[in-house]
């Protein structure tokens, strides 16, 4: 396990492979450890980080650092502390916002980013994730494998108080119209049976850097559920140029099979 002091706080990571730097942000659920497959796939040809977010994982738990802003500030101190430059970021749900908190605040820090099962506005947030708790969201989302329950075995040290203050700033501001003016390459992701997130139409995101698609036979969680379908989804997106738009992966005719 590895760890590093910011700001008095304890911030639990893991890193694998070389290469260019990519930033994996967990969500609401669980921890670092479901991105593992991904991370191994990525460290192939990339430097793979997870994160523990404030409030959950073997990260500190701080009532005061559950904002986005702040959680976001924990990445932001993260990169400058191990001295990484411009990341592509991977997040999921919770992971996903921070992410685009982070693009809104440090812009030329990010490359691109792959946001999976991610809210757009406060409305498509299922209430049930801020009323029940992490018990029964485990038992709500997983698909009960004994992949998703070794995946998802930090999901208890997480901080309820910590999903409740993201979702409440994410009813306060205007994230996306913010990171959509930023022009950061980024493709957003939907589990098809996801029963917490509720998709945005596809002609809200009609535009050159942003392109959405959705994986047929999964729920919250897609790199648990299907990770040879979401592996290869994402070694796709990052192996576009810098600058590309995620829209030319409607190109690949054999990827378009794959996620329908």
């Amino acid at each position: 396990m590895s760890a590093i002091l910011l700001d008095g706080s304890i911030v639990h990571y893991e890193a694998l492979g070389r290469g260019r730097p990519i930033v994996f942000l967990h969500g609401w659920v669980g921890s670092w450890r479901y991105w593992l497959s991904a991370m191994q796939v990525a460290s192939t040809s990339f430097r793979a980080y997870g994160l523990d977010l404030f409030g959950f994982g073997d990260t500190a738990r701080s009532t005061q650092r559950y904002s986005l802003d702040q959680q976001a500030a924990l990445v932001n101190r993260f990169l400058e502390e191990m001295g990484i430059g411009k990341v592509a970021i991977v997040g999921h749900g919770l992971g996903a916002l921070v992410g685009f908190t982070f693009i809104s605040q440090w812009p030329r820090s990010v490359d691109r980013i792959m946001a999976i099962n991610c809210p757009l506005e406060y409305s498509s947030v299922n209430s049930k994730l801020t009323s029940s708790s992490m018990p029964d969201l485990v038992d709500w989302l997983s698909n009960h494998t004994p992949e998703a329950v070794a995946a998802l075995s930090d999901a208890p040290k997480g901080d309820p108080v910590a999903i409740s203050k993201s979702v409440a700033d994410l009813q306060a501001n205007n994230l996306f119209e913010k990171v959509s003016s930023q022009n950061v390459p980024c493709l957003l992701v939907y589990g098809a049976n996801d029963p917490v997130i509720t998709a945005p139409p596809q002609d809200k995101l009609d535009t050159f850097y942003i392109h959405q698609l959705g994986l047929d036979g999964t729920g919250h969680f897609p790199m648990i559920d299907d990770p040879s379908k979401f592996n290869r989804l994402l070694t796709d997106f990052l192996a576009l140029d810098a600058g590309a738009s995620p829209k030319e992966m409607q190109l690949k005719e054999e990827w378009k099979r794959r996620v329908r």
